[in-house]
């Protein structure tokens, strides 16, 4: 059976596969956070959507909405970004999953691609396993593709970077503006064993915190090529993980 967006189906066909056991995943990307010159807003959106659908072509699973608001702080002294506080978005995650769980779901799984929402998310899926004895799979962005990394050129980075900017051009090269892609490595502090919360700034007065387009790493260093690649590389680490996780559902499956 193929997999599919909930979005794309009509009710009665949700409840037969949530009645089957399908497993859910649950993508989170913003809709609107900067990421530099040279990317759309929707950046994590575009990228979210690219994994949930990479899984929907391997295995019979359902998707949820991609959700596209949530705990983005570090961002919003740029027009346009948005950001809900993390009461609000642990609400938001609670409540998606309350709801899936109420209408039959047992085997969720979220596809996290924000770096702020993670320790947000952490506590929200507890609390629902605390609440309903569900233990919700998370996967965060910053453990995908780690095997891949050695292959990026750029000294450093983390955001709207080499990498994120391959994998738009991968996904959706018609928004990458890479006339304007310019190495910015920002103003880190000194590395330490501590850390403090990140702020990006477009001041030059504000220290650390200052990134002059909103980036950190070299995005002109970025090709399609190695987009595609990593991309793959994720979604097939997603894949395997989900079958490992829910291994009666899906060991050996295939949605081709």
């Amino acid at each position: 059976m193929q997999g599919a967006w909930i979005e794309d189906l009509a009710w009665p066909e949700v409840a037969a596969r949530i009645a089957a056991g399908a497993p859910v995943v649950v993508p989170v990307g913003a809709l609107a956070k900067e990421h530099g010159h040279h990317l759309p807003m929707k950046t994590d959106w575009l990228l979210a959507r690219a994994l949930a659908g990479g899984v929907l072509a391997e295995l019979p699973v359902l998707a949820a909405p991609v959700i596209t608001a949530g705990f983005y702080p570090a961002f919003i002294r740029y027009p346009g970004s948005q950001s809900l506080s993390a009461e609000t978005f642990q609400q938001v995650m609670e409540e998606t999953l309350d709801l899936l769980i109420e209408q039959g779901a047992r085997k969720l799984a979220i596809v996290n691609t924000g770096v702020s929402t993670e320790p947000v998310i952490t506590i929200a899926v507890r609390n629902i396993w605390q609440r309903h004895a569900v233990k919700v799979a998370v996967s965060d962005i910053r453990r995908l593709g780690l095997g891949l990394r050695g292959r990026l050129r750029q000294k450093g980075g983390g955001h709207a970077d080499e990498q994120e900017t391959s994998l738009i051009l991968a996904i959706a090269p018609e928004l990458v503006r890479l006339d304007l892609a310019k190495p910015d490595y920002g103003n880190p502090g000194p590395a330490t064993v501590f850390a403090r919360p990140v702020e990006f700034s477009p001041d030059p007065a504000s220290g650390i915190d200052y990134t002059a387009t909103g980036a950190t790493g070299d995005p002109s260093l970025a090709t399609p090529e190695l987009g595609r690649e990593i991309l793959a590389e994720m979604v097939r680490e997603l894949v395997e993980g989900l079958r490992a996780i829910y291994p009666e559902s899906l060991a050996g499956s295939s949605a081709r």
